[in-house]
């Protein structure tokens, strides 16, 4: 499962181009889109854990899987990590570990957040308070339900943003009430700071870099 439409399309075409026949696309009534696939669901939640934990508990009352990854790009804490690389978390019951590994991800935590990480300054204090090596907003509360649930689970993240990055914008504050970037707030945010559009273009180009990153990993688990 992963939070975001643009997180979610790029491990759409890597199934499609290794063989998996599409079967549906359900959308859900509280949050996010559910595709399937002959071996695999697809979940988007929506950002954060409120839409997380109400998506992936909905999900759960139709069908239980087998094992669940929860994915997507996240910002870096540890200095060391660049741009596209993966890092991932998985239970000892997690059956695809060694998939993970062969695909060039390594053992990192991620610290939970309830807003985006922006400057430098906050992912190194994160990252000296938890020595967590990434920060997302979704894992741990579905890896905690997963748990709940007696489901081996597994998180896998990218980087999109180095730790020493700072974020063009403050994209916790462009979202509505469902943790959806809001396209007025986000129009008016640029007529603002028209100056920060280069950073912008060079953080979709990182986007890019990580979302295909990750689709190339987590296809390879089915």
């Amino acid at each position: 499962m992963v939070a975001i439409p643009e997180e979610a399309r790029p491990l759409l075409r890597a199934l499609a181009a290794k063989g998996h026949r599409r079967l549906d696309s359900v959308a859900r009534a509280i949050a996010g889109r559910e595709v399937r696939f002959e071996t695999v669901r697809l979940l988007t939640t929506g950002m954060g854990a409120v839409n997380a934990s109400a998506a992936f508990s909905e999900a759960l009352t139709a069908e239980t899987p087998p094992w669940v990854v929860t994915a997507g790009i996240a910002g870096g804490l540890d200095p060391a990590l660049q741009t596209g690389d993966g890092c991932f978390d998985a239970d000892p019951d997690f059956p695809l570990t060694d998939r993970l590994i062969r695909a060039g991800f390594t053992p990192g935590v991620c610290t939970l957040v309830r807003r985006v990480a922006v400057t430098a300054a906050e992912k190194a204090r994160l990252r000296a308070e938890t020595g967590a090596r990434l920060v997302d907003m979704e894992s741990a509360v579905v890896r905690e339900l997963a748990r709940e649930a007696k489901l081996p689970s597994a998180t896998a993240r990218t980087v999109s943003d180095t730790a020493g990055e700072d974020l063009p914008l403050d994209f916790s504050a462009l979202v509505d009430a469902d943790q959806r970037l809001h396209p007025g707030k986000f129009a008016f945010a640029l007529l603002r700071s028209p100056g920060k559009i280069p950073a912008l273009l060079r953080l979709q180009r990182s986007v890019g870099i990580a979302t295909a990153r990750l689709a190339t990993a987590l296809s390879a688990l089915v």
